[in-house]
């Protein structure tokens, strides 16, 4: 009562009242907290490749084996994320727009992937699609797609673990959108698919590209879900997580961590490049 009764005194003062105070305790403990957290197993990463002469990171990085792994790893996952895109988008505005029985169930099921261990969710999607499964007998069967063991195989993995990031981050900006200016739209001749390409697309396209790079970045690391599905022929269907293990096991850690820091490199320009975009997107609507 007294801090409530304190608060128009301090404004007074030119004072900034705060609801929780002890902003130097919070960012000390923000500081320390990203530090143990992120700041020092990152260091350690970069520490370790150090240790390698720059001969030896560039052939430890670019070998031709690495490089295959790469190509599948990077590019299965900008699919996936991709696809998430465009089906998560889908799956957001069906949960936000339309009531149906089971709405909450298919809402749920969204989470699975948060919630299902990736080794169980990679050994089902493997005894789906295999040449034995319900889906993959139907596949190879029917239209001759081998699935399982396939580059195919990682982009089905890497796409079910992404989902969620993208239906997550697109509903609650649907759920907030401001229908008058739908009505607004079409009562001035619009038609539907100019009212979601002009008024819709806009409002949710930041927050869309915010799921689009978090499934990205949640599929360059993912390694349980896809190393059963995935095969792991070099060359072929070897993921860049399961070569940083082998080296692992071969107690070539240096080369481990070379490989670890390339695939950083990458995520992080990849993240900073989409949150320019959204900068950009956003800068753009408050001018509009």
């Amino acid at each position: 009562m007294s801090a409530v009764l304190a608060a128009p005194a301090l404004a007074k003062q030119g004072a900034p009242f705060r609801v929780m105070p002890g902003f130097r305790l919070s960012l000390g403990f923000t500081i320390l907290y990203l530090t143990l957290i992120v700041l020092i197993p990152l260091s350690a990463v970069f520490l370790k490749t150090f240790t390698l002469s720059w001969e030896g990171f560039w052939h430890a990085v670019t070998n031709e084996r690495v490089m295959a792994s790469y190509r599948l790893t990077f590019g299965a996952s900008l699919l996936g994320a991709a696809i998430n895109a465009v089906f998560g988008l889908v799956v957001a505005w069906v949960l936000v727009r339309y009531e149906f029985p089971g709405k909450r169930i298919v809402d749920a099921l969204v989470d699975l992937p948060f919630a299902l261990p990736t080794a169980v969710a990679g050994i089902t999607l493997t005894a789906l699609y295999s040449a034995n499964g319900w889906f993959g007998r139907v596949l190879e069967g029917q239209f001759g797609l081998k699935v399982a063991f396939t580059p195919i195989g990682v982009v089905i993995a890497l796409t079910f673990i992404g989902l969620p990031f993208v239906v997550r981050t697109v509903q609650p900006v649907l759920e907030d959108a401001e229908r008058e200016l739908e009505e607004a739209a079409a009562s001035l001749g619009a038609s539907a698919l100019q009212t979601f390409t002009r008024v819709v697309f806009p409002t949710i396209l930041p927050s869309l590209m915010t799921g689009f790079a978090l499934a990205f970045a949640r599929a360059t690391g993912e390694y349980g879900s896809v190393i059963f599905i995935a095969g792991n022929m070099p060359m072929i269907s070897e993921i860049t997580p399961l070569f940083i293990i082998t080296k692992l096991e071969q107690y070539d850690y240096a080369g481990a961590t070379a490989i670890a820091v390339v695939m950083l490199v990458v995520s992080f320009l990849m993240l900073l490049s989409i949150n320019l975009l959204q900068a950009w997107a956003r800068g753009k609507g408050g001018k509009a």
